[in-house]
């Protein structure tokens, strides 16, 4: 029996038991704390918390960027905590990411060709077959091959840059994609545009996709299940309607709540208020037991002293938490 044997024959991908540390002149700061998931062939996993939860950090231990410091990923089948570096360089051909602002992630001196056809060339992909496939993915992303291949990423918008980003992640025909914040910087029509271009392309190719977001609404758009994050660690996660409608930890009805309503009033403001009971604590020197305690109404003495462990409170349902709300 491998590892791997208790997953799910659809799991593309399994993250187990991650931790991810770095050292900061503060100390010793743990970014990722003991999260796992798995994400199935063909499905979004929509990963949200609040700025520093460690939603990046996690996405970037998947990807081995840096590699993490305890835990293993399972990607097809092949636990890339143990792979060589020529070994992963095999595999990030079809592990891709989106990063958060494209100008930045674009090489501004080369051409929009070269940029989209860089990993085939270093694939040792043939030329006549790196111009097809590049010419490809311009194209299925809004982009003229003929006009647009021939000029810098200087030239076009931010959301235009986000296209590029996606063509040049979509070349190499990946089985997932991890997009990190990947429609943060975009006005929202242009947010529009990029989400149903990224579903348009996961339903069309069976893409996996890990998207990383602040933004509730977003994830609530694009993903078939969502994990919360808190202060390093996944406090709730599950098929997303469940998980954004009938949510049963207190800090995603936190979050929740702190979506402004058209009027900027009613019910959700006002529970928000009375929800919200503290600063969020360092992530240098995080509360014991539960994390979320300090700024929780209904901690108790248990909170303070043991740890919760991720349980099943309802079909593909799992919450972090002693005494979870009532759906």
């Amino acid at each position: 029996m491998t590892a791997v044997d208790h997953l799910r024959p659809d799991t593309l991908l399994s993250a187990e038991r991650l931790v991810q540390r770095f050292k900061v002149p503060e100390g010793v700061l743990e970014a990722v704390s003991d999260v796992s998931f798995d994400v199935r062939e063909g499905e979004t996993l929509g990963v949200v918390g609040e700025s520093g939860c460690g939603k990046s950090s996690t996405g970037r231990a998947v990807l081995q960027l840096p590699r993490p410091t305890s835990g293993t990923v399972w990607f097809a089948g092949r636990d890339l905590t143990r792979a060589t570096d020529a070994e992963l360089r095999e595999v990030r051909a079809c592990l891709q990411v989106i990063f958060q602002d494209p100008t930045s992630a674009l090489n501004p001196r080369r051409r929009v060709r070269d940029v989209v056809g860089e990993g085939l060339v270093v694939r040792g992909v043939e030329r006549a077959e790196i111009g097809r496939r590049v010419d490809e993915a311009l194209h299925r992303v809004g982009l003229d091959p003929a006009t647009a291949g021939e000029r810098r990423p200087h030239e076009f918008s931010g959301g235009q840059c986000q296209r590029i980003a996606i063509a040049r992640a979509m070349v190499l025909r990946p089985r997932l994609i991890i997009c990190d914040e990947p429609v943060a910087s975009l006005d929202v029509s242009v947010q529009g545009q990029v989400l149903n271009l990224l579903e348009g392309m996961r339903a069309g190719d069976g893409l996996s996709l890990v998207f990383i977001s602040h933004d509730l609404d977003v994830v609530r758009a694009i993903s078939d299940r969502v994990a919360v994050m808190y202060l390093g660690k996944i406090v709730e996660i599950g098929e997303a309607d469940s998980v954004l409608r009938r949510s049963r930890h207190h800090y995603t009805r936190t979050l929740l709540d702190a979506v402004p309503e058209v009027d900027g009033a009613g019910p959700a403001a006002a529970a928000a208020s009375d929800r919200r009971t503290g600063e969020v604590p360092s992530a240098l020197r995080p509360p014991s037991g539960c994390r979320f305690r300090t700024r929780c109404p209904y901690a108790e003495a248990r909170c303070a002293a043991e740890v919760p462990a991720l349980r099943r409170v309802g079909e593909d349902h799992h919450v972090a938490c002693h005494f979870p709300a009532e759906p």
